[in-house]
């Protein structure tokens, strides 16, 4: 099987993210376990700390919207297909969502698929922090207080 057979979904969308789209995606008799993790928007996030200082009390956040380089899509492919190859798995499938979102709105969703849970659990792990550090998508958050931080930006 190629990575490009194992990559079953990789886009990046400014409407809302279908988790039962991506499991439906991966959906493979061959697959003993679909390992799935789901990023939402949570009620708060610690600012970045200075140079030189330890991490600062997290502050309520409002709302928060996601800025995508126009290279996201092929990096995310790259990613995808980079833990095809390197795992033992089935299926891959990685969506992010761009634009303004609310608390409690998915922001992402990857998953992948193996024939037995331990490879598909550290497939996924690295799938969604490959996505974070290597991925071009910036956040920028809104704070209760008024305050607001870009997070990712290079």
């Amino acid at each position: 099987m190629t990575a490009n057979d194992v990559v079953r979904l990789v886009d990046i969308r400014e409407v809302p993210l279908d988790v039962a789209e991506v499991v439906a995606a991966l959906e493979d008799h061959a697959a003993g376990g679909l390992t799935l993790f789901v990023g939402t928007v949570r009620d708060h996030d610690g600012p970045a700390p200075a140079a030189g200082e330890g991490p600062a009390p997290d502050k309520p956040v409002t709302s928060l919207d996601y800025s995508a380089h126009p290279t996201a899509l092929a990096r995310l492919r790259e990613v995808c297909e980079r833990i095809a190859q390197e795992y033992d798995v089935h299926g891959v499938a990685a969506v992010h969502r761009v634009g303004h979102l609310e608390l409690g709105d998915v922001a992402v969703v990857v998953a992948t698929t193996a024939s037995h849970r331990g490879e598909a659990f550290t497939a996924s792990k690295a799938l969604i922090d490959t996505l974070k550090s290597e991925v071009p998508i910036w956040k920028h958050q809104r704070f209760a207080d008024g305050d607001e931080e870009w997070v990712g930006l290079p």
